[in-house]
């Protein structure tokens, strides 16, 4: 199973378009399950003082991570660029994920990191430091992400890519993922 997860919780976002496109983009080519976790649909209940003790974790965090993380062999992060890094809800789900079955939820799987922004560098500084709390707890990052820049002249205003050169480089991307 590979799980697509859409890296921040801010409602009406524009990742969640790059999120789902590329969710397609391995459907179109994968023989394995493809699931989207969407982070502004999940619920809150888990931000809290023990939530970093297994006993304090919430029975919808472990759902998540039971039906999101653990069964995938792969996870693609599609983050936007939040202050020049990726978005903090990614790193609390992630430090609140690791307290439970940490083996099971990190170690040995294998990630790619899509980054998006209005800007120039398509969030390449938020996956580097994604990169390295990957590495951190044990997932191999797929050395080859890719940022996407300028997305306010990409998407169209129904939240559809309308770039062709855009869908080419995440269909390669998603492609070599695969092969990963």
């Amino acid at each position: 199973m590979i799980t697509v997860i859409s890296g921040t919780n801010r409602k009406n976002n524009d990742c969640r378009f790059f999120a789902a496109q590329y969710a397609e983009l391995l459907r179109k080519h994968a023989q394995e399950e493809v699931r989207v976790l969407f982070m502004e649909e999940i619920p809150y209940d888990w931000i809290h003082p023990d939530m970093y003790e297994e006993n304090g974790q919430s029975s919808s965090l472990a759902r998540l991570q039971d039906e999101f993380l653990i069964p995938a062999d792969k996870v693609v992060y599609v983050t936007p660029e939040y202050n020049g890094s990726y978005p903090g809800v990614v790193k609390l789900f992630l430090d609140a994920c690791s307290v439970r079955l940490y083996g099971p939820t990190f170690k040995g799987k294998k990630a790619a990191l899509v980054g998006v922004a209005s800007g120039r560098a398509g969030n390449l500084r938020g996956m580097d430091h994604l990169t390295g709390v990957l590495h951190h707890v044990g997932t191999v990052v797929m050395p080859a992400v890719l940022p996407i820049s300028r997305i306010g002249q990409i998407l169209n205003k129904s939240g559809e890519i309308a770039d062709p050169a855009t869908l080419e480089a995440m269909e390669k991307h998603a492609k070599a993922f695969l092969e990963f």
